[in-house]
């Protein structure tokens, strides 16, 4: 009731100044405006307070939630295992003087075969392991496909990681899957050897890894590395033997080599002259030695309790 009497004091304020002759409404005026401030404020007040009563009486209901109230049992989201894996691959790469680049999830048949060496009848080329587009581009099936970019962009001396996604037409079990996330790593110039290629893994595993772990080498084929090889790690969860390392102490861990000189020419660089090694890494296999996950599909899963580092 008491603000429906000041709303109606406030009217007949009002409606007297309009009324009145102009020779009469300036004197009004004078000694009616601190009424009709007073009024305005007071009629202000009682309707916050109003509104105030009607949001509160709602809130006691079962059926309105008050979304400006901070929720105590808020459950704040992290980032994907592999993308902080990924992040801390291109920082201490970074740190250590390579470029990090970005090929692009679709490749031409050149970048992603000839240009590194797979031959014209190379089995990868077949439909049922890789996506082919319409255009006859197709999904990388590796970050190696990028190298001839690389070569062409920086010539023939540089140092460069690329992370990113690759595909493959796989069966999906706990171990494979057909999206699934690599990291290609190139170094070229004139000095370069085997020497600088152990160290690089080395230094970057132990940071990566938080322990320091040794190398091995073992003598493979790559069509794109001569000489190439399989390169193994110390386990990082055992001393003696485990189910990881399949008592062998060791983890296969990645492929690498020597640059091919059929790569180094496609991509413009005199092979006679310069050398480079390569290297390439599952990042997603680096998450799940990282965080021990077990199963592949878990990353893809939305399975937040496993998600969650």
């Amino acid at each position: 009731m008491e603000l429906e009497q000041l709303k109606r004091e406030l009217s007949e304020i009002k409606t007297k100044g309009d009324s009145i002759s102009p020779t009469e409404r300036a004197k009004y005026w004078a000694s009616a405006n601190m009424r009709k401030r007073e009024l305005e404020t007071l009629i202000l007040k009682l309707e916050t307070e109003q509104k105030q009563m009607a949001i509160n009486a709602a809130l006691m209901s079962d059926n309105l939630v008050d979304i400006t109230i901070p929720d105590i049992n808020k459950q704040e989201g992290s980032l994907h295992p592999i993308t902080m894996v990924q992040r801390e691959v291109e920082q201490t790469f970074a740190s250590m003087g390579f470029i990090v680049e970005d090929g692009g999830h679709i490749a031409t048949e050149f970048e992603n075969f000839t240009a590194v060496n797979i031959g014209e009848h190379h089995p990868a080329r077949d439909m049922q392991d890789t996506f082919w587009l319409s255009n006859g581009s197709v999904l990388r099936t590796h970050t190696s496909a990028t190298q001839n970019r690389l070569l062409k962009t920086y010539g023939p001396e540089f140092a460069a990681i690329v992370p990113g996604l690759c595909y493959r037409n796989e069966n999906l079990d706990a171990s494979h899957e057909m999206a699934f996330f690599q990291v290609e790593g190139m170094m070229v110039g004139k000095d370069i050897t085997i020497g600088n290629l152990l160290y690089f893994l080395k230094q970057a595993l132990t940071t990566i890894l938080r322990q320091d772990v040794e190398i091995r080498l073992r003598p493979y084929f790559f069509p794109y590395t001569e000489p190439s090889f399989e390169v193994d790690v110390s386990c990082i969860f055992c001393d003696e033997g485990c189910s990881v390392c399949k008592q062998t102490k060791w983890m296969e861990f990645c492929g690498s080599g020597m640059v091919h000189p059929n790569v180094l020419e496609m991509g413009g660089v005199d092979s006679t002259k310069y050398k480079g090694f390569a290297f390439g890494f599952g990042l997603t296999r680096l998450a799940m030695l990282k965080y021990g996950i077990d199963d592949i599909r878990v990353f893809n899963s939305g399975n937040l309790e496993a998600l969650k580092i």
